[in-house]
């Protein structure tokens, strides 16, 4: 079984030690991810700011594993405030269109307490 790992450019990938997705036997493993912009290293205050930087940091890692979020089969969402969640719910119905996966919301801190979402995904490859 061959392993691929991806990284994203964020700092704090080797600074804790992880990459942003590994690809193995046909599963494409999205790191959780949240929506903070790597070139700068700061977070918008909006939540839906946030929700689109995320998605599109997903994105990334998944073309560069060879899927797209219609591969997407799981999805985690953890939010340090429950409330946030349903504004992001139109970014997450046009991300996922007609291939929604099965997913899960946890109500829990985020590393920083600027960050307001991370969500984690796997694929699987086709």
């Amino acid at each position: 079984m061959s392993i691929t790992r991806i990284n994203s450019g964020s700092a704090y990938e080797p600074k804790i030690g992880y990459s942003r997705a590994v690809v193995a036997d046909g599963w494409v493993m999205v790191s959780g991810t949240t929506g903070n912009d790597h070139a700068s290293m700061t977070t918008p205050e909006c939540i839906t700011d946030q929700c689109a930087l995320a998605l599109g940091h997903i994105a990334d890692a998944l073309e560069k594993a060879g899927a797209t979020f219609a591969d997407v089969v799981r999805v985690n969402y953890i939010l340090p405030d429950r409330n946030d969640f349903e504004p992001c719910w139109p970014l997450l119905r046009a991300a996922f269109g007609e291939n929604p996966p099965a997913a899960t919301m946890i109500e829990a801190g985020l590393i920083d307490p600027a960050m307001k979402i991370e969500m984690e995904v796997t694929a699987r490859l086709a």
